[in-house]
């Protein structure tokens, strides 16, 4: 039987861009508040848990705070949160001139990316510009038991991808479309150079480094997460354990001190040099694609740095990353200069849509 393989999805994102607003929190708070208030990040826990969401951690410039059977401490997996630290790590190898930002990726992997996209860079690999078709179809509970167990290697997922692939691609450089293919092929681009495997290369130069005792990428047979974590469930099913196949793309385990600690230091500037700092927040200028729902009108939002940057209600724009596997909807978002953070971590019982809860949390923890 064919395996299909998961890329994290791109739904959190959508939310955040949607205007999505939680109408019982909103009544809540009005009862209780003046009307010039907005709900805070304890008023939309307070709430907490409900039919849609089973559990919520969030920690706010560096203060945790939980809803439902979830502990502060608790681990989770953060889906396409990875990129973030994928991109990270391909920049401290272009500064170090192991990779060039500007070099052609078959250039590392002609046994991997086929001819047609001989001009696809390692810059439009990193800000979504390379224009490398859709992902494979992803596993569900419509594929029977065990569907979260299923796993395939990086090189079987883009073969398949590009096997799949039916349309003729934009010109790389043209248009930004968010893309899971896209860290897949900067993770064997890391292993290329390196000579290493890429959790070899993340462990070495972010997580041992900051002091991530918490934060992993489990090997590919490996589908335990530590404890404390909490249950999670889809359709009923127990889907806590399950398969980090999402690898560079989305396979990471983490805490939100971890994550609270990793995104200090990157918008610090303590990961990269100048050069490279500079491109985490570098947005390319161009158009956003008609199918990429996550930005807001019809600019480019995702940087050379894997971060999304996403405008408040305020109208003030941060900077952050989401992400999710099944049973978790994970992300952090920040001010540049770190006046305010956030990490979440929501546990959807798949009831209901817990995305108007996720913008309604970021509003709250990030506005002034």
């Amino acid at each position: 039987m064919r395996i299909r393989l998961a890329v994290t999805t791109l739904t959190l994102v959508t939310a955040l861009t949607a205007g999505a607003v939680l109408p019982s929190v909103a009544a809540a708070s009005a009862s209780s508040t003046p009307a010039s208030a907005k709900p805070t990040v304890q008023d939309i826990l307070d709430h907490l848990p409900d039919d849609i969401v089973a559990g919520a951690l969030i920690r706010q410039d560096g203060v945790g705070a939980t809803a439902g059977p979830v502990s502060a401490d608790a681990h989770f997996r953060i889906g396409s949160v990875t990129k973030a630290f994928t991109s990270t790590v391909v920049l401290q190898l272009i500064a170090e001139h192991r990779i060039g930002l500007d070099a052609p990726a078959r250039r590392y992997l002609p046994e991997v990316l086929p001819n047609a996209y001989h001009r696809v860079t390692v810059r439009h690999l990193l800000d979504h510009t390379s224009g490398l078709p859709k992902p494979a179809p992803t596993p569900g509970p419509a594929d029977g038991p065990g569907w979260q167990l299923k796993s395939v290697t990086p090189e079987d997922f883009l073969r398949d991808s590009f096997a799949e692939a039916t349309d003729a691609p934009p010109a790389p450089g043209s248009v930004q479309q968010y893309n899971g293919l896209n860290p897949f092929v900067l993770g064997l681009i890391v292993e290329k150079v390196t000579g290493h495997s890429f959790a070899d290369e993340l462990e070495r130069r972010i997580i041992r480094p900051l002091r991530l005792r918490h934060t992993s990428l489990p090997a590919p047979d490996d589908p335990t997460i530590p404890s404390p974590h909490a249950r999670v469930y889809v359709d009923g099913q127990d889907v806590t354990e399950q398969s980090p196949y999402p690898w560079a793309e989305g396979g990471m385990i983490s805490t939100a001190a971890d994550q609270d600690r990793f995104i200090t230091a990157l918008f610090r500037g303590h990961l990269l040099p100048p050069a490279q700092q500079r491109l985490v927040f570098a947005v390319p200028r161009v158009k956003s694609a008609a199918t990429n729902t996550n930005c807001f009108g019809r600019t480019a939002c995702y940087s050379i740095g894997g971060l999304m940057r996403y405008r408040l209600s305020s109208g003030e724009y941060v900077w952050g990353k989401t992400g999710s596997r099944p049973g978790w909807d994970n992300g952090f978002f920040a001010t540049h200069d770190l006046g305010h953070r956030m990490v979440y971590s929501l546990n959807p019982t798949g009831a209901g849509n817990d995305l108007p809860y996720i913008k309604a949390l970021v509003d709250a923890a990030l506005a002034d």
